[in-house]
């Protein structure tokens, strides 16, 4: 066993156990054993019990998010009195105030990252079992939780023809050829567009201003195009199985995301603005946003309050005086 599968084999056998554990749960309420979909509602069931543990990781996401949002205008003037400087000194003293303003406020770049780090050895994980499904049916083992008996239904079950275990780029056993091309492809593309709306949402509702102006989103927008690039040239290579998971993640995310944005908006987001407004509108008091300094919040709600005022206003018809005879 080399180095990786050690590290590995902890997260195979997690990944295993949460899989059986649906399965056994499903085929004791009727649904059959060795039916794909059963198989398939296992691993979504899998996404869920992932994903919920991660809630309270997101939270702190969200909060590191804010913090570095309100740090840009901090961060512009650090970079302005450091400009032209490239001395080794003014890049090490800019540094070490970077990391103080960061440690002051309780964030940093990568917090946006740390859902999707904690998730890849999950990830990676399931990879292995669907991979090894077959090679394991031949030997007669087990993966990890999943017994010989279990490994074999595994292997031989499908959906729309196509078996869990197969990939776009190595097909399957058994299965056939081109409902694994369909699926696999239309998967892909469900992994890839889910993933690029929630990038591309959070960027055209629920960022303010200055956080589009600065550096850092200049990287993000970059990586708004290359991660699902990424995931889909190497969804040719997962199996239909781990193209389920990921695409099912991507939607929970992209749920996850749509809440945010509409209940705790970013401050001075055009989706911060809209809440105001929606509240305004039904006379409720402006809520205290995540994040947001109280004279942000203050100034928003009163500009959200002057909008709805505006717009209800009628424009009264004025009278034509009239030239006396």
């Amino acid at each position: 066993m080399d180095f990786f599968e050690t590290i590995m084999f902890p997260f195979k056998w997690l990944v295993s156990i949460i899989m059986v554990g649906f399965h056994d749960g499903l085929s004791a309420i009727g649904l059959p054993a060795a039916n794909g979909w059963t198989w398939t509602l296992s691993i979504i069931g899998l996404v869920l019990v992932i994903r919920a543990a991660l809630i309270p990781v997101f939270v702190k996401q969200i909060k590191a998010q804010r913090g570095m949002q309100l740090l840009q205008p901090d961060l512009k003037k650090l970079q302005d009195k450091y400009k032209g400087k490239t001395d080794q000194l003014s890049r090490q003293a800019m540094a070490q105030e970077q990391m103080a303003m960061y440690k002051k406020h309780g964030t940093n770049p990568f917090s946006a990252c740390l859902p999707m780090l904690i998730q890849m050895p999950f990830f990676f994980a399931l990879f292995q079992v669907l991979s090894g499904i077959s090679n394991a049916k031949t030997t007669g083992k087990g993966i990890g939780a999943l017994s010989h008996d279990q490994v074999v239904q595994f292997d031989e079950s499908s959906i729309f023809g196509a078996p869990l275990s197969a990939s776009l780029l190595h097909g399957g056993a058994g299965g056939n050829d081109v409902a694994v091309w369909v699926l696999s492809i239309v998967m892909i593309l469900a992994m890839t567009a889910s993933q690029f709306i929630t990038q591309k949402q959070i960027m055209a509702k629920n960022m303010s201003e200055e956080a589009m102006a600065s550096p850092f989103m200049r990287q993000q927008k970059m990586m708004l195009y290359i991660l699902p690039l990424v995931f889909g040239v190497g969804g040719i290579n997962f199996p239909i199985g781990v193209l389920i998971y990921w695409t099912t993640t991507n939607l929970w995310t992209m749920g996850q995301q749509f809440f945010v944005i509409r209940r705790m908006p970013t401050p001075g987001s055009p989706a911060a603005k809209a809440l105001a407004e929606r509240r305004a509108a039904k006379g409720l008091p402006s809520l205290p946003l995540m994040g947001a300094k109280k004279a942000d919040a203050e100034a928003e709600a009163e500009a959200a309050a002057a909008a709805v005022a505006a717009k209800s206003q009628r424009v009264q018809p004025q009278r034509k005086n009239r030239k006396r005879k």
